[in-house]
């Protein structure tokens, strides 16, 4: 390979402007780019070449105690990291360069993994001086946003995915893998959206997509439709292929076939589970025996949440600040171990589907909310267990040391302990998770047995391994440590041999170790003593114990690491060996984790047991709000409401009522209940009945998408759209404002056709709130709807909510005294309310129907069709004909035709409305 001018010497510089990035050729030997290599330093030559080999990574380059980078890495770096940036050589021949210690490295690689670089680890693989030319070096391992392993840049609450993704004729295909934990998972999907919903249950770390597919408009709209865009990455096309994935993955598995994980027929999920093992391995540098199993992911059997409704329920995080105080899995989250907080975060983020399995859950948060003696102890039991899952895959993939050794055996000795008190319960699902825990005893004894107390971080210091397990480790360890007491007796029984009483043992670093003795007494020297050197007043002499001795002291410390390592590889590999049971003793500790969580709710906040049944009723009594009742100071006290949904007299609730009375605290904890219950939770409610749903929908709140293009309208009726296309008869969908980001007439339009769908096609359990009050009216024409409203209380000219859901439709929207309480100036709330006086009108025809409800008369179809959606339709006031009219009754009509109602300020309306008026009269 060829360098130009030693990287263009760097820019001359190490503040220069452009790209510092090598310039690396493929003519090594050719004219003057091998005069540019032969001109470098050997140790600058290397650096370049294991640099060409990842080029879209941070080369952290190991140089004794220190890790470098250089070139566009270390500009790169320095910035990101607040490090100083410095030069190698001088003059012409300077390079950017940068660094940073090695034991301090982890913090460092966190920082720059968190901004979606990956970081390529060089070490030093021999030790210096051992063979001729320069120290041999190897990238060790890749790390990337997808691909982490260390305690310090994992979040131990957070699942750490990669997504390997690719697509297709049939659609498209995805691989989900986590490193640290060796989870496993694949799917297919028809669509983007629908792959899009997949993902952000587990909000992957990074993408791996094929070569040259990076800006793809494919993969740009699969990354729209996540809240959370991930790093992304590029693999070899090929590894992508189904037919060379299949036949890898079946070498790493030994089977004969994929059937067995459900890939016989599902090519491109495959393609991605085959790129994403061949990443794990290429980066890792390692077989990745944890990755034991794979399983293909069905839709069906869970509850879906779409990544809009999972954001705007708050679900795993606040909208506020992304963090978990503030949601539903905030409030929930009592786990005591890591396994637990993230099989809890994954059950919140993906309910059940099964009544089998939901009321499983439920029968063993009953029990267990019920034993406060009971989940104390299991508490206790389970704050012995470490980090199994991630402990196993570190030590599975090399990169675990002597303390995840003993951080392994200290869990694995406590499970028994932990089965037997599980094994106690009546639950069944709590008595099935006795067994995997008491499946590893030999192992945990072996450790217990093997491993050090304190052993130390690196594995080249020595001291990993206990006392009493090697006697050969033993020897050396006591040749290392107490050499002096063996040199002592030495010296004792050669004074005793030869009578010189005044005999010493010495050593220096010329001679090695030897027996001095005094001129005076050199006529008592037996003839075994070997004449070294000869002072001014004594002799030295060595032994042939003595040359023996020496070399096993000089050489004891040294074989002593060498067998540690030794013996820890050994270790290791029985761990490697059980990593499917420690696996499946990590999935029970997690499940029993999670389920005690659910109940230490369920007994501290009164919690009561749902109702979960294959009905279509959803009804709720006293019903909380989970996260904002947990939220309110010790002052206040949350008002519950009583809500009930059934499709054969009360499918579609429309709530009306005024700003902040808590329309939207209401509809969210409907859902929030439901999402609750069929995740295996009791529910903040005093009764609950859930029927089974299949899918949750919320349209709630107003935003854009600048970034695509996308107004706040556009948003709301690209989200309708989706929930319209998607809802079924189990579904429960929480519309919030529908309509209010377009004019009035259009809004109020778009809002009762979709309500209109909702109850005549669609058959699904909705609750709609609106401003719109207007809507009341679809009472009168669906008789599946009702209306509701959250009681106001008008006292002393002041508006209090009472935050009370109550039968019935709101007169008013009380928008003008909300606008009082936030503080706008008084004379622009007493104009407000002179012009509402002029605006408002009756809403009723002259037959008593409400008017946006009256069709054309010539309109097909029978009075339970719909409103069009996007085809504008002239108000039904203005379908007259003009047949009859007298040419002033014309002229007004074609005026108020061709007013842009949205453009018009209040007074420019009321001067529009006088004239007609004059010119009609």
């Amino acid at each position: 390979m060829a360098v130009t001018q030693q990287a263009k010497a760097a820019k001359a510089a190490v503040d220069l402007p452009g790209d510092l990035t090598p310039d690396v050729g493929t003519g090594a030997g050719e004219g003057a780019g091998a005069r540019e290599i032969a001109s470098l330093t050997p140790m600058m030559r290397q650096y370049l070449e294991l640099k060409a080999l990842h080029p879209d990574s941070v080369l952290f380059f190991r140089l004794g105690d220190f890790y470098e980078m250089f070139f566009e890495d270390a500009v790169r770096a320095s910035e990101i990291l607040q490090i100083t940036l410095t030069a190698r050589a001088k003059g012409a021949d300077k390079v950017p360069m940068c660094g940073i210690p090695y034991h301090s490295a982890r913090r460092y690689i966190a920082r720059l993994i968190n901004e979606g670089l990956k970081v390529a680890i060089c070490e030093q693989v021999e030790e210096a001086g051992n063979g001729p030319g320069i120290v041999r070096r190897e990238v060790t391992r890749v790390i990337t946003p997808g691909m982490v392993l260390d305690d310090e840049v994992l979040e131990p609450q957070a699942s750490n995915f990669l997504a390997a993704v690719c697509w297709g004729e049939r659609g498209w295909g995805a691989a989900l893998l986590e490193a640290s934990t060796g989870e496993f998972l694949a799917l297919e999907a028809a669509t983007a959206s629908e792959l899009a919903e997949a993902l952000s249950r587990v909000e992957p770390r990074e993408l791996l997509v094929p070569q040259g597919q990076r800006n793809s408009a494919e993969l740009a709209q699969l990354c729209g439709r996540l809240t959370r865009t991930p790093a992304v990455a590029e693999g070899e096309p090929a590894g992508f292929e189904p037919t060379r994935a299949a036949g890898y993955l079946r070498s790493h598995f030994s089977v004969q076939s994929l059937s067995a994980f459900g890939l016989d027929d599902a090519p491109l999920a495959t393609g991605a589970a085959g790129a994403a093992l061949r990443y794990l391995k290429d980066t890792q540098k390692t077989a990745a025996a944890h990755v034991d199993r794979l399983s293909r992911q069905e839709r069906a059997g869970h509850l879906l949440l779409d990544e809009s409704s999972r954001a705007n329920l708050e679900v795993l995080r606040s909208q506020r600040d992304g963090g978990r105080k503030g949601s539903l899995l905030g409030v929930l989250d009592r786990t005591v171990t890591s396994l637990g907080a993230r099989k809890l975060a994954r059950w919140l983020a993906s309910p059940l589907g099964s009544l089998p399995e939901i009321h499983a859950r439920l029968d063993s948060v009953e029990e267990l909310s019920g034993r406060s003696v009971w989940r104390e102890e299991l508490a206790t039991l389970l704050k012995e267990v470490g980090d199994l899952e991630r402990l196993c895959g570190r030590l599975s993939l090399g990169a675990g040391n002597a303390r995840d050794l003993r951080a392994l055996g200290l869990s694995l000795t406590g499970l028994p302990r932990l089965g037997a008190a599980l094994a106690r319960c009546q639950s069944a699902l709590l008595q099935s998770l006795a067994g995997p825990l008491g499946a590893l005893p030999e192992l945990a004894e072996l450790l217990g047995r093997a491993v050090a107390d304190e052993p130390p971080v690196t594995l080249k210091e020595g001291g990993m391994i206990r006392p009493g397990f090697n006697a050969e480790l033993d020897r050396l360890v006591a040749l290392s440590t107490s050499g002096k007491d063996v040199l002592l007796q030495i010296e004792q029984r050669e004074k005793e041999r030869t009578g010189i009483s005044s005999l010493k043992v010495r050593y220096n670093k010329v001679f090695g170790y030897y027996l001095e003795v005094t001129k005076a007494n050199l006529h008592l020297v037996p003839p075994d003593y070997i004449r070294k050197q000869t002072t001014v007043g004594s002799e030295r002499f060595v032994t042939p114990e003595l040359k023996e001795y020496e070399e096993q002291v000089l050489t004891a410390e040294e074989r002593r690491c060498v067998l540690e390592v030794q013996l820890f590889e050994e270790l290791r590999a029985k761990v490697v060996a059980e990593a499917p049971r420690i696996r499946s003793a990590a999935e029970a500790v997690a499940t029993g984790d999670a389920l005690l969580s659910f109940a230490r709710c369920a007994a501290e906040y009164g919690y009561t047991r749902p109702e979960v049944d294959a009905s279509e009723v959803l009804q709720i009594t006293a019903g909380r709000h989970p996260v904002v009742e947990r939220m309110l100071g010790a002052n206040d006290s949350f008002v519950p409401n009583d809500v009930r949904m059934d499709p054969e007299d009360a499918q579609l609730l429309v709530i009306t009522g005024p700003n902040m009375a808590g329309k939207s605290t209401v509809m969210r904890q409907v859902a929030l209940t439901a999402l609750m219950a069929q995740a295996g939770s009791f529910v903040p409610a005093k009764a609950a009945r859930i029927g089974l749903c299949d899918r949750i929908f919320t349209r709630v709140g107003a935003a854009d998408n600048l970034a695509r293009g996308q107004s706040t309208f556009m948003v709301e009726m690209t989200e309708t759209s989706h929930i319209l296309h998607h809802a079924t008869r189990r579904s429960l969908i929480i519309l919030d404002e529908i309509g209010r980001g377009t004019s009035t007439f259009d809004g109020l339009s778009i809002a009762w056709a979709v309500a209109e769908h909702l109850h005549d096609t669609v058959g699904a359990r909705a609750l709609f709130a609106t401003h719109y009050h207007e809507l009341v009216d679809l009472a009168r024409e669906r008789n599946r709807v009702k209306n509701l409203c959250i009681a106001v209380k008008e006292q002393g000219g002041k508006v209090i909510f009472l935050r009370k859901l109550v039968p019935g439709g709101a007169s008013r929207s009380y928008g003008i005294e909300v606008a009082k309480l936030a503080g706008l100036p008084p004379e622009v709330v007493s104009r407000a309310r002179e012009l509402l006086q002029n605006l408002e009108s009756g809403e009723l025809d002259d037959a008593g129907r409400p008017r946006v409800a009256v069709r054309q008369s010539g309109r097909k179809g029978s009075t339970a069709g719909q409103l069009g959606l996007f085809v504008a339709e002239p108000a039904p006031a203005l379908q007259a004909s003009a047949t009859g009219l007298t040419p002033v009754q014309q002229k007004a009509l074609d005026t108020l035709k061709a007013v842009t109602v949205d453009r018009m300020t209040p007074l420019d309306a009321l001067n529009l409305l006088a004239r007609l008026q004059r010119e009609l009269e």
